[in-house]
């Protein structure tokens, strides 16, 4: 747990400051996943206590009014489909004539420093956390998981849990939807300088050692429960995969919300 803390903490660090519109903006993608780079990032992570400071900023958590939903056929094709009105009830806007209020994704811009990558403008999207997932399988490109886990700046974070839940832990869907989550706050508070993101939000369930271990290594750990865990996103699984020759879809679903996996 630690280490994943530490790992999310510097993605969004970097995706604060990397995560803009490409049509617009450069967007060094290669430049980022190069071996020196990632060597670079790596280098700070200490297994003995959490890292004091990291470079860039990180947007604000903020709950979000979203549906995730998943959908696949016996040809093994799926859909893996988000909609979000993002806060509450988006820009508040309903056009004439309809029954729904339009969405207000362009909150997240950031409006300074100028020279910001995401900086408002016009004909710009915004960096937004509408993030559908669908997984293949390496060697032949086949559908492993089509899935996805909404809750504004948690989906990331949600979608590595669930993901790791399943390919390290052997977890099945269900499974995997229902473990205990973490969830670092992404607004974060200054120190010398620097963004720090020290608050750890823990859902009830992780054991209490794990718990204060973390603490010990130096991260603000706080623990949820009952309606508070809607800070851990709300997840669907659709899974494909081979059982002794035979196809097998399984499916799972969030416990935290009122989807519902069903068969047809």
């Amino acid at each position: 747990m630690h280490a994943l803390i530490e790992v999310l903490r510097l993605a969004f660090s970097d995706g604060a400051w990397f995560i803009t519109d490409p049509d617009v903006e450069k967007v060094p993608v290669k430049e980022l996943l190069t071996p020196a780079y990632l060597a670079k990032r790596a280098s700070m992570f200490s297994a003995d206590s959490s890292i004091p400071t990291i470079e860039h900023g990180s947007p604000a958590f903020t709950p979000s009014d979203t549906v995730y939903l998943s959908t696949s056929d016996p040809e093994g094709n799926a859909c893996s489909f988000i909609i979000s009105n993002y806060g509450g009830f988006g820009t508040a806007i309903i056009p004439k004539g309809c029954g729904f209020t339009l969405q207000n994704r362009g909150a997240n811009f950031a409006l300074s420093p100028p020279n910001h990558p995401n900086i408002f403008a016009p004909n710009k999207r915004p960096y937004h956390t509408i993030i559908p997932a669908m997984i293949t399988n390496a060697n032949d490109g086949s559908l492993h998981s089509c899935y996805g886990v909404m809750g504004g700046f948690m989906q990331p974070q949600g979608h590595v849990q669930v993901l790791m839940n399943m390919l390290v832990f052997g977890m099945d869907p269900q499974t995997a939807l229902d473990a205990p989550r973490i969830c670092i706050e992404a607004t974060g508070g200054t120190k010398e300088g620097k963004t720090v993101h020290d608050e750890v939000f823990v859902e009830k369930g992780v054991p209490e050692d794990v718990i204060e271990g973390l603490r010990k290594l130096g991260h603000n750990i706080y623990v949820l429960e009952g309606y508070q865990t809607q800070m851990f996103g709300r997840g669907q699984v659709i899974r494909k995969h081979e059982e002794e020759g035979q196809l097998v879809y399984s499916a799972g679903t969030d416990l935290r919300g009122d989807g519902c996996a069903m068969p047809l």
